[in-house]
């Protein structure tokens, strides 16, 4: 009777790592770049889109923020602005993620490379 106990302690405690091996994987899989495009946007309005296949630094804003990509990741490596929160964001590259810099009123959005997709919102 005690084996099996520990037959089904065993088997759930596999499972468990199992289960947070997978989740790891999902989430720290490999940049998918190979169509991102880091879409700058300033006052709301588009004014510039870099791929993310392309490393560079990039002057955003009439220099007032940096822009850096590298290796398929981007980043604000410097700021005007007095808190730089911005700078502390840390490294976007997957669709969707967002770096926002509020006082020079810009934002960095990774979006899939090609035509931007038509939606409710830019529709």
């Amino acid at each position: 009777m005690k084996k099996r106990k520990t037959l089904w302690a065993d088997l759930l405690l596999i499972g468990a790592l199992l289960l947070c091996a997978l989740l790891l994987r999902l989430w720290l899989r490999p940049a998918e770049t190979a169509g991102g495009v880091a879409v700058v946007r300033v006052n709301g309005v588009e004014t510039e889109r870099h791929p993310l296949s392309e490393d560079g630094v990039f002057p955003l804003n009439g220099g007032s923020n940096l822009l850096v990509i590298k290796e398929g990741r981007a980043h604000i490596e410097k700021a005007d602005c007095p808190d730089k929160l911005c700078v502390a964001q840390g490294e976007i590259w997957r669709t969707g993620e967002t770096l926002c810099c509020l006082p020079n009123r810009l934002t960095v959005r990774i979006e899939q490379g090609g035509e931007a997709p038509v939606d409710a919102v830019t529709g």
